[in-house]
């Protein structure tokens, strides 16, 4: 039975308001939105979940309030000892282009994504302007039609709403059963005494809240996608 631990890599940023995250809540407070790969350790091969933005300009006074630092996709990846050549294989989230600019660079990576994320990649409404359509171009896809194992210990979960194919990832650690969400969140989308708040970004708002009720109800350790909190982490689960 394969555990892996998470590792969070920073590969770049946004600053945006709290409201985008966090739909009819909170707008007026300016936050830093790290963007991440999370590499999975502990099988045979060197997975990722995305691969972030291609370029970013840092402010020289970026790690203070971030708590951590920042780093392009490749200098991500040395912190661990991997280069994008290593990179067996790439889960995708989703296919907004903050989450999967730097597939290209892992030439040797087999890549996930559900069915109806790819379709709409490929064809997108003119209302989301997030997709890029080249960044797949010449790499390996494998498309998955809702929940499904992609490696021992690793499955994901269809969990649309924020896009029309989203899809989470559950990974099994040594802490239990942890979930990187498929939608953009963080952890505002997730209050302490529970509830739900459907992330400000969304093409269908009443599938995003039961993909997030979904994901809340299974996760043993929750992992909202763009938390300040988690790149604080070296490691998941610590």
């Amino acid at each position: 039975m394969t555990v892996y631990t998470i590792h969070p890599l920073a590969v770049g940023f946004n600053e945006t308001d709290q409201g985008i995250m966090t739909y009819q809540k909170y707008y007026g407070k300016r936050i830093i939105l790290p963007i991440y790969a999370f590499a999975l350790k502990g099988g045979d091969r060197k997975i990722l979940v995305d691969t972030g933005v291609e370029e970013f300009l840092a402010p020289p006074d970026l790690e203070g309030p971030m708590g951590f630092p920042v780093y392009e996709f490749e200098e991500a990846l040395q912190t661990i000892g991997w280069s994008p050549e290593d990179v067996d294989l790439i889960i995708h989230t989703h296919l907004h282009n903050d989450h999967c600019e730097n597939d290209q660079l892992c030439a040797n990576a087999e890549v996930f994504v559900q069915k109806a994320e790819l379709d709409f990649f490929r064809d997108p409404h003119p209302i989301d302007h997030r997709y890029y359509p080249d960044v797949l171009d010449d790499m390996n896809v494998t498309v998955v039609e809702g929940d499904a194992e992609i490696a021992d210990g690793i499955e994901v979960m269809f969990t649309p709403g924020h896009t029309p194919g989203g899809q989470s990832v559950v990974v099994r650690t040594a802490k239990g059963r942890a979930i990187i969400t498929g939608l953009c969140c963080n952890a505002k989308n997730f209050p302490a005494g529970g509830g739900i708040i459907v992330p400000g970004v969304h093409l269908d708002v009443i599938q995003a809240y039961d993909s997030m009720k979904r994901i809340r109800e299974a996760a043993e350790i929750l992992i909202p996608l763009h938390d300040l909190d988690v790149g604080r982490k070296r490691v998941i689960p610590e």
